[in-house]
């Protein structure tokens, strides 16, 4: 399996635009999913064309949550694709379900936490005021959890995700929402995810830079500076 940030506010490889805004790549031998269409449709189309990735290998996108700096993309990476699967929170609003339909795809509405197909699962909508589902995706080596936002909170994306499958968790990776964040808050969400297991972190997009300075520090080797253009590659 392969992860490639897309699109990020933060930047590992030069060639690409940042943006506010996330987008990932998840490549396994039996599909390719795009989670997150980041903010701007010609920024996700140029940093994919950067990274030699050709939009029409997309066979399903799953979207965490309907700000726009997590749906800003999909029209322009539709009007490439419509031969895909969008899976949206239950929640989302009817303009953004028409929009995937009026492309010619097709969408599936997310309430629960469920198997999209073979060791790929969404948490199901949580709620953190906004709501947001986040990706688990089972590997040799444990889980990897992607997540959009975290706006319900990275530590209970975690726990559900470990319920969901009964499994460790490898690599958490993605926007885990603490900008302004206080350092005892940051340092609590720390010992908690350490204390489940959570092996590995690839924190971007709202995380901020004093978690990940923290995460870097707590994590050691097992912290992964993340950003456009960074390749996961897990086993």
């Amino acid at each position: 399996m392969n992860v490639t940030i897309v699109y990020d506010n933060n930047i590992c490889d030069s060639r690409l635009t940042p943006g506010w805004g996330f987008s990932c790549l998840v490549k396994l031998p039996q599909k390719t999913i795009l989670f997150d269409t980041g903010g701007e449709g010609t920024v996700l189309l140029h940093n994919m064309s950067r990274l030699g990735i050709d939009p029409r290998e997309i066979d399903i996108v799953v979207l965490s949550h309907a700000h726009g700096d997590h749906v800003g993309g999909l029209d322009n990476l539709l009007k490439y694709n419509s031969n895909v699967t969008v899976y949206m929170p239950l929640s989302f609003p009817r303009g953004l379900k028409d929009l995937v339909t009026n492309r010619g795809a097709k969408f599936e509405e997310v309430n629960e936490a469920s198997e999209l197909f073979d060791s790929v699962f969404t948490t199901g909508e949580l709620d953190g005021g906004i709501k947001e589902q986040s990706l688990a995706l089972m590997t040799p080596n444990g889980l990897v959890v992607v997540t959009g936002c975290a706006h319900p909170g990275i530590v209970n994306i975690a726990k559900k995700a470990q319920e969901i499958m009964i499994n460790g968790i490898y690599l958490l990776v993605g926007g885990f929402h603490m900008v302004g964040a206080t350092t005892d808050q940051i340092k609590n969400v720390i010992n908690n995810l350490q204390q489940s297991g959570v092996k590995k972190v690839a924190p971007c997009h709202c995380s901020g830079e004093e978690a990940r300075k923290l995460f870097c520090e707590y994590f050691g080797d097992n912290y992964i500076e993340c950003g456009a253009g960074k390749e996961l590659g897990v086993g």
